[in-house]
Order: structure tokens, then sequence, then C-alpha cells
């Protein structure tokens, strides 16, 4: 180093830094030293690789000053092994070297020197490069505990996932019990389910129960929506729906103390004021309520914005029904229209939300009702559960195994060959 060229004053933030010196000239390690510690750095010296190896090993020194030719090993098997150690943070290293060829300038990059200092060594030009390795050190350790604190907030976000995912999962077993019975037989209608959320939870809800000796309330509904919130309102929508008689919004207290059914079209009204009124959220929902007269084989139903249920005769001939209406929970004073059907042996009810009619094939086609028709017309030797989940693997199929949007459906079968006994009533 040239006498008039010392490093005078403190370098900010630097007496903290470790500094090791290898080189096989102690007069050289010791003008080095002497000048970094006035900068106020810490010093440590080795006359060779080994022997810096052995401390970098134990003292993790932040910045290197090498020679190029050290003994037994040069500096840049030196940087090699350097760069390959283990360390928790950065090693910022220089070679010394009076070496001016471009090769050798790029043989030291490839072996990992950040910079390189001609001897002799100018104590202004080491103080520039010391500058340089400090804010180099400085963003490397901004970047390290930054890496830290993201690492830190992604475990304990994984670990938020894992509870939620367990709360999820036991809130699809829950939503699932919201269906009790999957199927049922009453006298000569057999009744079929079908649910299937597209993620953990869903917003569709099936489900009948009796009303009275003879007849059924059955209902298909889909929330606008996903996830969660969609399903709380279908677990409150099942609760009016589907439990006592006290408490079926479907039923009402007649004058003799009896519970007696409301017409559907007074139901639904009725779910529509809750909504807008009392509910007063922007979810709205889409729905099919029917009555079935399990004897005469009669049907009342309102459609509220649901897909039209499919009416498939005995003889094949499909029709849809209903006109469309508009869902339950957007308009506060809405006109739902009734409408009746008669089944006759052998015809039977199919109800869908629209996750089967939109499911979509990869060129971005929908099944649409059309679709949904021609399986139904494949599949018209197959009953209850069978055709469900035949219709289900044909949407499937259609999509490539893509699915978006939950699935329900509700089936009603008027069965030809099955006994008409209008005093029985059996659940399965």
């Amino acid at each position: 180093m040239s006498s008039g060229d010392s490093i005078s004053g403190d370098l900010p933030g630097s007496g903290w830094r470790l500094v090791l010196l290898v080189d096989e000239s102690r007069a050289q390690r010791r003008a080095l030293a002497v000048q970094l510690r006035r900068a106020g750095y810490d010093v440590l010296e080795a006359a060779g690789v080994d022997e810096a190896m052995q401390i970098c090993a134990t003292r993790h020194p932040d910045i290197v000053i090498s020679d190029w030719g050290t003994p037994g090993r040069n500096g840049l098997d030196f940087c090699h092994q350097f760069r390959a150690m283990a360390r928790q943070r950065y090693g910022y290293f220089i070679l010394l070297t009076s070496r001016t060829d471009k090769l050798d300038i790029a043989a030291g990059l490839r072996a990992g020197a950040d910079e390189f200092l001609t001897k002799p060594v100018s104590g202004a030009e080491l103080l520039a490069r010391l500058s340089a390795s400090e804010r180099i050190l400085r963003m490397e350790e901004s970047l390290r505990q930054t890496n830290l604190q993201l690492k830190d907030a992604l475990t304990r976000l994984r670990e938020r996932e894992a509870v939620i995912e367990r709360d999820l999962r036991e809130a699809r077993r829950l939503q699932q019990g919201l269906v009790r019975e999957r199927d049922g037989c009453f006298g000569p209608f057999q009744l079929s389910l079908l649910m299937r959320p597209a993620g953990h939870v869903g917003g569709d809800l099936v489900g009948f129960f009796p009303i009275d000796a003879r007849r059924i309330g059955l209902f298909a509904l889909d929330v606008s929506g996903h996830g969660v919130a969609a399903a709380m309102l279908c677990a409150r929508l099942a609760s009016l729906l589907a439990g006592t008689p006290e408490h079926n919004i479907a039923m009402r207290l007649g004058r003799d103390g009896r519970y007696v059914a409301r017409p559907p079209v007074e139901v639904v009204r009725s779910l529509n004021k809750l909504m807008v009124e009392e509910l007063r959220t922007e979810t709205y929902f889409t729905m099919i309520y029917a009555e079935l007269d399990r004897v005469s084989g009669q049907m009342r139903l309102v459609q509220a914005g649901h897909p039209h249920p499919i009416l498939q005769r005995a003889n094949g001939a499909i029709e849809l029904i209903g006109n469309g209406g508009l869902p339950v929970g957007v308009f506060e004073t809405v006109d739902y229209e009734e409408i009746s059907l008669q089944l006759h042996p052998g015809d039977r009810l199919f109800i869908t939300s629209d996750g089967i009619t939109e499911t979509e094939n990869t060129r971005g086609e929908s099944l649409g009702m059309d679709g949904l028709e021609a399986i139904l017309r494949t599949n018209a030797m197959l009953r209850g559960n069978a055709l469900l989940e035949s219709i289900c693997w044909s949407a499937a199929n259609f999509a490539a195994g893509q699915r978006n949007d939950d699935i329900s459906a509700v089936l009603v079968e008027h069965l030809a060959d099955a006994p008409g006994n209008p005093d029985h009533l059996r659940l399965q």
C-alpha cells in the first residue's frame, strides 16, 4: 500500500464487520490491517489458504481480501472453496492481484470474486471497494431479514390454512348431513337426490319432506356465489324447509290446531320476503319448490329462476316445464307462477341446478339443455341414483374432468311396477 494513501475516518456502520486478510506477505497484511482497523473493522489474518479456510469455518468473516498468489493453492482455489461453504449470510470476496489481463479477471469472476484490487493497493481505492462491499452486504442482510420474515409469515399462513382446511372438511361433512335422506319411496313414487359441491362446501341444496299422508314437499335451490357464505345460507334455508312442521316455512298452523301445507307460491313468496326484509344480504338464490300428491300423481311447482325441470314421459318424449321466473331475494315484490302437471306411470321429472347445463368442454361450449336431454334419452333404462350418477359421469366426461360449479339434482319417478297403497308411507 502506498504510504501516503492511508484510510482515515470510520466507514458508517462498518465497526461490526469482520475482515479476513489472506496474504503470504506479513508486511502486506500488517499494512492493510492497520488501515482496516483505523476504519473501524475487526481484522483476522491468514498466511495461506488452509489457515484461511479454518478461520472461515469458525468465524465466518463478512469480507475476505485475498492475494491471488497464496501459498499451496492460489486465490482462485480459495475463492471457489469459500463460495462452496455453507454460510448463513453472504461473504464479500476481494482478490488482490497484479494481473490486468481480461482473461484473468474473467476467471476471477467465474470463481466468485466480487471485486479486484491491483497491487500495490491504494488506500483511496480500498476505501471505495469497502464502501461498495458495505452496500452489497447491507442489501443482502435486508433481503435475508425480509426472507426470514416472509418465511415466518408463510409458516403461520400454512398453519392457518391447515386449520381452515380441517374446518372446511368438517363443514362439508355437516353440509352433506343437511340432506338427511338421499332417496325415498312414497307409494308408486321414488325420489332420488344428488348434491356434489365443487369445493369443500357449496351453495346447492336439495331435499324432500312428508307434508301429510299423501303429499310430499320437495325443493332444489342454488345460492349465488360459492364457498362459506353460500353454504351458510344453505344451512339457514335447510332449517326452514326440512325442519319440524312448527319450524318449516312450507307449513302453517290450521284452524283446527293441525299443521297444513302452504301453497307453493306462498312458500316462495315467504322466502323472498325473508331474504329482502330480514336477512338483507346481497346474495340471492334460484329455486324449484314442488308439492307432489303421491296418490293422484298431481304436482304443483314454482320455478324461481332455476333451470327448467325436464319431464320425460314413459314413451321417451321430453317437455321443459316452467317459464323461468325471477330468483328469490332480488326484488321486494315478485309475482311467482304456480304450474300444475300430471305424472303418469313411467313418467319422471328431473330437476337440476345450472352446474350441469353450464358445464363446458375444452372448447368453451356449454352442455346446455339440449345436451342434458340427450343424456336423459341415452339413459332411459336407468333409474334412481344410477341415473343421477350416470348423468354426473356424462357431464364430467363432456368437461374432460373439470368442474367449476356445484351440481345438485332431484329425480321424481312414477314407477309403473311399484305397489300403490295410498295409506302406506315408507322412507328408505
